[in-house]
């Protein structure tokens, strides 16, 4: 592998102006060629998953599914809400977007009158046809001003949600950018090495949108595609970047000036090119887990972060050797003028850095022992996790639909959820399959957990039919699960289950109870195969059983203490007011397994990065003692570094209005903080001075006083090590 990084960056930099035009073409075909593709959007069949999914299929095949509904809602004077629905249904019936109007609705207290309108089309392309009928609420308002006209339902919200993420993700590159580049100022100290690394984050953020488009043709966008390149692509660009940068500068710097910038860009592509190339095959390969979780908006994440870390990694590779040899030419030149040779690096780091190690040196079992209790700690509050699937009622009330949305439940309580009971049996079968759904009705009706309103349809060939009961309740209520409980453990085994035929009970609560059901079923399975990943990565990258070992020990520890933290937020109600939401008081069921594949992922480059460091200094011949001490005093501002870029990226996140978002910025900001503060700092070289010349079985020992490189070229070692 080294041999052909090489070969890269030798031609990068011994041809800089056609490498840097071969990679903004690379940009511009990836963005061509998947405007010309077009983006393929998900489906709804594509989000069914469990009982409920399967319920859905059912009735999409007798055309009962579920259509986009907007409702009008007017509040006010009786006569006067009275003419202004019936305004609203005549305008609303006219428009080509919407199937059909209600006849206006009241309350039964009296206090609003609603008007549904069904739109065409499936029930996510709502939000595409939804601004017509916002634009015929606002004309009824301005034709009734002595009454409250205005508009909410699915597509209504989704498109708020959609607007609102968009509006929060612009905020937080706005917010990114500058304190990324600030950043980058302070450890380079040069404005033009600087913009570097964030123009060639922001380059291969463009290209992974162009791709991404392509691949959703086969892994089908789920609307979150755009907002996990950004997340991912600024973290890992400017990161490989970073290292990249640092060594080369390192290698001229430790030269003396003796090494052109072309020798140095070669040299840094031998040594942190392998480990940029190592860390992206992980950080891939990690994603690549998610598809295992068989659900459409993991599949989306996965694909989303496999490609715009891999294209963070070609980069890296190809446009930045020649971006850096221009600019190593360019300070060669200006140190010659000015008569400077650049300062040896540090090997010790700063001196903070050189605080903390100093108790790991002199009592590595101790420092262990305490850091380790510490994370267990911060890891405790996870056993008390609550995972629930973030539906609509955990949207921000910044949304104009959702404060409408809290206004139609409060007159019209039965709309908050419903249940759906779908049977499908041969269409001689109809008056009896309709007889016990009305019956299961019946029964439902004195139920004080239901709304006691239901409605029955039955499909045109009369093989399906579907029974729809009101819920009075929000789907995230305790009250709302023990409804579908009582139908699915009750109701439905007592009617409709005995006459044999295929039931299934879907609808607003079923989902939101299914989807984490599904995940939990899937986790141990991610999970196994994200720890095997990690450990076969790291025995690939450094031929040690024993670091592949301590790389998943390491990562579950981060990982936990992550999370520990997270419920401890976002589960409990004391952090609202500094991070700006209304706890739910669960944690969103795709988060935990997001952070544990991402930061699994992102971890290898610090765990890469730190232990080559280690590595090459045992290659030398310093003591492992001293290696690790130096390795990881080296690396330090490096990956500190690096570390803040990524913690500014991932706490931009947890600013955000949507909760899971937010709980996955918050998540990753605090893993990646703790990885490189503590795991890194030390507890990885504790466990390293502990272990000694053990940390490297089984490749430290392939002959006497040699030892495998990273790259499986023999190194010379001392007989004895530490």
């Amino acid at each position: 592998m080294t041999d052909l990084l090489v070969r890269m960056a030798r031609w990068s930099a011994g041809h800089p102006w056609r490498g840097m035009a071969a990679w903004l073409l690379f940009v511009v075909l990836c963005l061509g060629i998947g405007v010309a593709a077009g983006g393929h959007a998900a489906t709804t069949e594509d989000f069914r998953i469990g009982e409920a999914g399967r319920g859905e299929a059912i009735a999409a095949e007798g055309g009962l599914q579920q259509r986009p509904v907007e409702r009008v809602l007017v509040t006010g004077g009786g006569a006067a809400a009275d003419a202004a629905a019936r305004d609203a249904a005549a305008r609303m019936g006219r428009l080509p977007e919407v199937a059909s109007v209600s006849a206006p609705v009241r309350s039964k207290d009296g206090s609003a009158v609603r008007v549904d309108v069904t739109l065409k089309g499936s029930e996510l392309q709502g939000k595409e046809h939804v601004e017509p009928l916002r634009a015929e609420t606002a004309a009824v308002q301005a034709a009734h001003p002595d009454v409250r006209v205005e508009e909410t339902g699915g597509p209504s919200i989704s498109k708020g949600v959609g607007e609102l993420r968009d509006d929060d993700l612009a905020r937080t590159e706005m917010i990114a950018l500058p304190i990324t580049l600030v950043t980058l100022l302070l450890v380079f100290g040069s404005f033009a090495v600087a913009v570097v690394p964030v123009v060639l984050a922001l380059t291969s953020i463009a290209a992974a949108i162009g791709l991404s488009m392509l691949a959703s043709h086969v892994f089908p966008d789920a609307g979150v595609g755009a907002s996990v390149i950004l997340l991912i692509g600024m973290a890992v660009g400017v990161d490989y970047t970073l290292f990249y940068l640092k060594r080369e500068r390192e290698e001229r710097a430790r030269s003396g000036g003796r090494l052109d910038a072309r020798a140095a860009v070669e040299t840094a592509a031998a040594t942190s090119g392998r480990s940029v190339v190592v860390s992206g095959l992980a950080v891939a390969a990690s994603s690549a887990t998610l598809y295992l979780a068989d659900d459409v908006i993991f599949s989306s994440i996965a694909t989303a972060a496999i490609v715009v870390t891999l294209i963070a990694v070609v980069s890296s590779l190809t446009v930045l050797p020649a971006v850096l040899a221009k600019l190593g030419g360019w300070a060669e030149r200006r140190a010659v003028r000015r008569g400077r040779a650049p300062k040896p690096p540090r090997t010790g780091g700063g001196r903070i850095t050189r605080a903390m190690l100093r108790p790991t040196g002199r009592h590595p079992a101790a420092t262990l022992a305490v850091t380790v209790t510490a994370m267990l700690a911060l890891t405790a509050p996870l056993l008390s996790i609550d995972l629930t699937d973030m539906g609509r009622d955990s949207h921000p009330r910044e949304i104009p639909a959702m404060r409408t949305y809290d206004r139609l439940n409060a007159a019209f309580p039965e709309l908050k959820a419903m249940h759906q009971i779908v049977v499908r049996a041969d269409a001689g079968r109809a008056g009896e399959v309709t007889a016990s759904l009305r019956a299961l009705a019946e029964r439902a009706k004195a139920d004080p957990l239901l709304a006691g309103t239901s409605e029955l349809r039955t499909s045109p060939d009369g093989r399906i039919s579907l029974l729809e009961l009101a819920v009075p309740h929000h789907v995230s209520t305790d009250a709302a699960r023990r409804s579908l409980e009582r139908v699915r453990g009750e109701y439905v085994p007592e009617t409709v289950g005995k006459l044999g035929a295929e039931t299934a009970v879907t609808g607003d609560v079923a989902r939101y109870a299914d989807y984490p059901e599904h995940q939990e079923s899937k986790l141990p399975f991610v999970i196994g195969a994200l720890l095997l990943v990690t450990f076969a990565m790291t025995v690939w990258a450094f031929r040690s059983v024993v670091l592949g070992l301590i790389g998943v020990v390491l990562n579950l520890l981060s990982a936990g203490a992550s999370l520990g933290l997270l419920t401890l937020v976002f589960q409990g109600t004391w952090a609202e007011g500094p991070l700006g939401f209304t706890s739910t008081g669960s944690v969103g069921s795709r988060v935990p397994l997001f952070l544990l594949v991402i930061l699994f992922g992102l971890s290898m480059d610090y765990q890469v990065f730190v232990i080559s460091r280690i590595r090459e200094a045992a290659l030398r011949g310093v003591p492992t003692r001293q290696a690790v001490l130096d390795g990881v005093g080296g690396s330090a501002s490096v990956v500190t570094s690096a570390a803040f870029v990524m913690v500014t990226v991932f706490g931009g996140f947890a600013t955000v209005h949507i909760m899971e978002l937010k709980q996955m910025g918050f998540a990753l900001a605090v893993a990646v903080l703790l990885d490189a503060a503590v795991i890194r700092i030390t507890v990885l070289p504790a466990l390293m001075l502990l272990l000694g010349d053990r940390c490297w079985w089984p490749g430290g020992r392939r002959r006497p006083g040699a030892r495998r490189t990273p790259d499986g070229e023999a190194g010379a070692l001392p007989q004895t090590i530490g």
